[in-house]
């Protein structure tokens, strides 16, 4: 087990520890601790998603276990994030958004499994890298909004938490759709150029073959 490998399965230990903080009802004392507990939490396992394949790459440790389960990752904590907050905060997050964002997840994991199927890989777009950076931050003001409206910052300035929550969630959602269009239009096209290289090597065959046969 490498150490790339191993901040993976950290992300995915993780996924049930939050899960449990923001369902549980341990923390009573009413000052925010499970919020910012949740949101420490959800920050730091999001962020070794970009740490672990940095690190395969620079150590030259990308291995098929770290491949398999890097994805496998992202997803069950995305997953499991949105899910939560449908219960922890409905008024920000009510079912059909955890659908279309989840499903945009499990759109885009499909498509790369028929890609490499067929040969071919779909590279994360810089609008998917985007949105990762976009759901982090809805994901944690989501989370803050539970127990702060706004954050007091200095003096008379305050941090609207509530707002940047509401835009963010909703950026979110657009953004899910907007990569989840890209991500197909990349897949699509490349298959196109599959199915064509594949017709012309067909045709390229049967003409050999009619040379080749012997006349009569």
């Amino acid at each position: 087990m490498n150490l790339p490998n191993s901040i993976t399965l950290s992300r995915i230990f993780s996924t049930p520890l939050l899960i449990w903080i923001l369902s549980t009802s341990h923390f009573q004392g009413g000052n925010g601790e499970k919020e910012l507990l949740a949101s420490a939490l959800f920050i730091v396992a999001a962020t070794t998603d970009g740490i672990d394949g940095y690190l395969a790459r620079k150590r030259g440790q990308i291995t098929t276990m770290g491949m398999l389960l890097d994805p496998l990752a992202d997803k069950l904590l995305i997953a499991a994030a949105f899910v939560t907050l449908v219960q922890f905060n409905p008024s920000l997050v009510p079912a059909w958004m955890a659908v279309v964002i989840i499903g945009r997840e499990f759109l885009v994991s499909g498509l790369r499994s028929i890609a490499a199927s067929e040969g071919f890989t779909i590279e994360a777009s810089d609008l998917g890298k985007f949105k990762m950076l976009v759901q982090i931050v809805a994901v944690v003001a989501v989370i803050l909004d539970h127990h702060w409206k706004e954050w007091p910052v200095y003096g008379p300035y305050i941090l609207p938490v509530h707002w940047i929550a509401f835009l963010a969630i909703w950026f979110m959602v657009f953004l899910s759709l907007a990569s989840a269009i890209d991500y197909f239009a990349a897949f699509w096209s490349k298959i196109d150029r599959q199915v064509v290289k594949r017709r012309r090597r067909a045709f390229v065959l049967s003409r050999r073959r009619k040379r080749n046969v012997p006349a009569t």
